[in-house]
C-alpha cells in the first residue's frame, strides 16, 4: 500500500464542546490544538490540508500559524456534513480522496493518515476507509465507550458496535471470562476483537451523497454515524494496525496528559 498522490486532509473543528470549552484553541505548548493536528496532517503526504470550522476565532488562529481554514456553516449535525461542505468549497472532484482528521487528535501519527488514504485508493470497491487495532483487555471489550468492529474476509467492515462483538457463544456461562479466541490464520484480521480508530478516508462522491442519506435505525441505537453508510450499502475498508494511536483529547484530564507528553518530548530535544 502506498500513500496516494493528491489526497486532501480536512480537520473539522467546532467550538461547542461541552466537556472542554473552546477545545480547538486549547493551548498545547504555545500552539492551538487544532493547529497541531493540521501540522500532523501536513506530514502525512496530503497535497492539501485545511481546517473546516464554524468559528472565525479558529480561522484567525489558523491564519496566524500559516494553516488554511474554511469557514463552514454552524448548523451541521455532524463532522461528516461539515466535511461535505468543505469539499464543495474546495471544488474537489467526485473521485478525489478526503481524509477526516479529528481536530482533537494532536498526537495522531502522520503515517496512519497516509495509510488510511492509501487503503481507500487501493480499494475501488469501497467508498470509505478507516482503521482498527486489536483489543487485548477484557474491560475494553466490555466497555460501551470502546467501539468495536468486525470484518469480512476481504477486510471490509461488517458492523460497528458499542457491544462486545464478536461474542463467543461458548463463553456465555459465567460471562465475562476472557476475550474471544484469535481468528484462524490466513484472514486479514490480526485479532478476533478490534477497536475502531476514528480516522476516515472518503471518496468525495460519497460525501456528496451523504447529506441526502436518511439516518438508519442502527445509527440511532448505537450512536455511531458510520452505520448510516453500511445501512445504505456503502462498503468500508478497514486498516488493521498492530497498535493503538495515542489517545485524543476529550476532557481536561486528557488535555493535561497531552501537555505533559509535549513537555517531556521538548525536554528530550534540549
Amino acid at each position: 500500500m502506498t500513500t496516494p498522490p493528491g489526497f486532501v486532509a480536512l480537520v473539522p473543528a467546532r467550538m461547542a464542546s461541552s466537556r472542554l470549552p473552546d477545545k480547538p484553541l486549547a493551548d498545547l505548548d504555545g500552539v492551538p490544538m487544532v493547529v497541531r493536528v493540521a501540522r500532523r496532517a501536513l506530514q502525512s503526504g496530503a497535497r492539501r490540508v485545511a481546517i473546516a470550522t464554524d468559528s472565525t476565532r479558529v480561522c484567525d488562529a489558523a491564519a496566524q500559524h500559516g494553516i488554511e481554514a474554511l469557514l463552514t456553516r454552524a448548523d451541521h449535525p455532524s463532522g461528516t456534513d461539515r466535511l461535505a461542505e468543505a469539499a464543495q468549497l474546495l471544488k474537489l472532484t467526485p473521485d478525489e480522496i478526503v481524509v477526516n482528521v479529528q481536530g482533537d487528535e494532536p498526537l495522531i501519527p502522520p503515517a496512519l493518515i497516509g495509510e488510511v488514504a492509501g487503503l481507500l485508493a487501493d480499494r475501488p470497491d469501497c467508498a470509505i476507509a478507516t482503521a482498527a487495532h486489536p483489543i487485548d483487555a477484557i474491560d475494553d471489550y466490555l466497555s460501551p465507550h470502546v467501539v468495536k468492529v468486525v470484518l469480512d474476509r476481504a477486510g471490509r467492515a461488517l458492523y460497528f458496535s458499542r457491544a462486545p462483538i464478536p461474542f463467543e457463544r461458548d463463553a456465555l456461562p459465567g460471562f465475562p471470562k476472557h476475550l474471544p479466541a484469535a481468528l484462524p490464520p490466513g484472514l486479514q484480521q490480526t485479532a478476533a476483537v478490534q477497536r475502531h480508530i476514528g480516522l476516515y478516508a472518503y471518496r468525495v462522491a460519497f460525501l456528496n451523497d451523504y447529506r441526502s442519506l436518511q439516518a438508519s435505525p442502527l445509527e440511532s441505537i448505537e450512536a455511531l454515524e458510520q452505520l448510516r453508510a453500511l445501512w445504505h450499502g456503502y462498503r468500508i475498508a478497514v486498516l488493521s494496525t498492530p497498535e493503538a494511536p495515542p489517545a485524543g483529547v476529550d476532557t481536561p484530564a486528557d488535555l493535561q496528559r497531552v501537555r505533559a507528553l509535549l513537555t517531556q518530548a521538548r525536554s528530550h530535544r534540549i
